[in-house]
């Protein structure tokens, strides 16, 4: 029998906090402009290459951008992003979901049907239709990703105030003459917190795959913002000859999205209160269930007395 590891995943934390490190300092590290490139130092390959130069360790692009001054700065963009567009997307969904589970009736068959039609549309598509008619922009983008993504927030909320409700603590408040709004606010909202802090999580990778998506498909940061999504695409057309343009900022969203669903896993096993056990130890699926201490004496006794009849 073996303990279900719930061991902090150090590799996705030191990603995410190279991510933040980058996001916050990158104005302060020294790095040349993003947006503002050198013709005659165009297409320079990385530094441990033949031709690479100190002063550009990842390469520059066409326009003679340098790739790394770009890579940290686009970090800024996808997290100004995820964080906004989650915390809109979470607020308008929490809000939805509570009212939507404790009311019942008619106000969460109307709720939960927009939440189905919202959970129906093909996200990539009516991003890009929405974002193409408001023209592209910074929070035209935010706006957009926060509008598709509430639903699967409300979604979640209202099973867990389902449950929540039906709670003995919750009817002792309505017994004593609490409002619903008092109630929701003392005794629902915070123990939905932790699901709200899984799903968050989980969801900040899926909104920088989302941005990027729309960066590459030229209706999301405008250029020249210095997007990962924006960056892939601009080297696209330079796969055989300049790799680097593409793969540097490719390999920065890969690393970000992995760290942060490995992050949202650990969350989601550490918060979720099947997985708690007595000394903080997790029963394997397979791992069979301790007796009770009841029915293991009355079998003892019952082979004893079995035992003894046979003797006689």
């Amino acid at each position: 029998m073996r303990a279900r590891s719930r061991e902090l995943p150090w590799f996705a934390g030191a990603i995410l906090a190279a991510l933040v490190f980058a996001a916050l300092l990158a104005p302060y590290l020294g790095l040349p402009s993003p947006t503002e490139g050198d013709i005659t130092q165009r297409l320079i390959p990385p530094v441990w290459t033949e031709r690479g130069d100190r002063e550009h360790p990842l390469g520059t692009d066409r326009f003679g951008r340098d790739v790394l001054s770009r890579v940290v700065h686009g970090s800024r963009i996808s997290l100004v992003v995820s964080l906004v567009a989650i915390g809109v997307a979470g607020t308008l969904g929490t809000a939805l979901g509570l009212i939507s589970g404790y009311r019942g009736g008619l106000t969460d068959a109307v709720l939960m049907r927009l939440t189905d039609v919202g959970l129906s549309l093909p996200t990539i598509l009516i991003a890009v239709v929405l974002v193409a008619v408001s023209e592209p922009s910074f929070r035209n983008v935010i706006l957009v990703i926060a509008l598709l993504l509430w639903p699967r927030f409300a979604r979640q909320v209202r099973g867990e105030t389902l449950a929540i409700k039906e709670q003995d603590f919750v009817a002792l408040a309505i017994v004593a003459g609490r409002s619903s709004a008092w109630i929701i606010r003392r005794h629902i909202f915070p123990n939905v917190v932790p699901t709200l802090l899984v799903i968050s999580t989980l969801q900040v990778g899926y909104v920088i795959l989302l941005e990027g998506t729309l960066s590459f498909l030229g209706v999301g940061v405008p250029p020249p913002n210095p997007a990962w999504g924006l960056m892939i695409a601009d080297g696209r057309g330079f796969l055989a000859t300049a790799w680097w343009i593409s793969f540097f900022p490719g390999l920065a969203m890969l690393s970000t999205v992995l760290a942060v669903n490995l992050m949202g896993d650990w969350l989601r096993d550490h918060l979720d209160p099947k997985l708690r056990q007595v000394g903080g130890r997790a029963v394997e699926p397979d791992e069979p269930a301790p007796e009770p201490v009841g029915d293991g004496v009355r079998r003892a006794g019952a082979r004893g007395a079995a035992a003894g009849a046979d003797g006689g």
